[in-house]
């Protein structure tokens, strides 16, 4: 497979992930001002993990959601996905072979 290939396709899921994110953390900051049910923690977390780390990141200082010391977590898992796709990503330029 192409190396130009594997990025666009890393490249794209990393954007539609972060989107998704984005919404996912908007949507229950909506959620928590109405007294609604909630996104579980862990659905956001795993979304910031697993790629929408940028979006999560975002999200959290766009609409000062889950930012308190009491979720220091959210910070923690969304500034540990970002350096972890990042590093990915350059492993892919860098150090796989294609």
């Amino acid at each position: 497979m192409d190396k130009k290939l594997v990025l666009l396709i890393y490249g794209a899921y990393l954007l539609l992930l972060s989107i998704v994110t984005f919404i996912a953390y908007f949507a229950d900051k909506q959620k928590a001002k109405k007294g609604s049910w909630r996104t579980p923690e862990k659905t956001l977390l795993l979304l910031s993990f697993f790629g929408g780390a940028f979006g999560g990141f975002a999200a959290m200082q766009i609409f000062r959601h889950k930012t308190t010391g009491e979720h220091w977590y959210f910070t923690a898992v969304n500034l540990i996905g970002i350096v972890l796709h990042v590093a990915l990503f350059l492993c892919v330029i860098f150090v796989f072979k294609f």
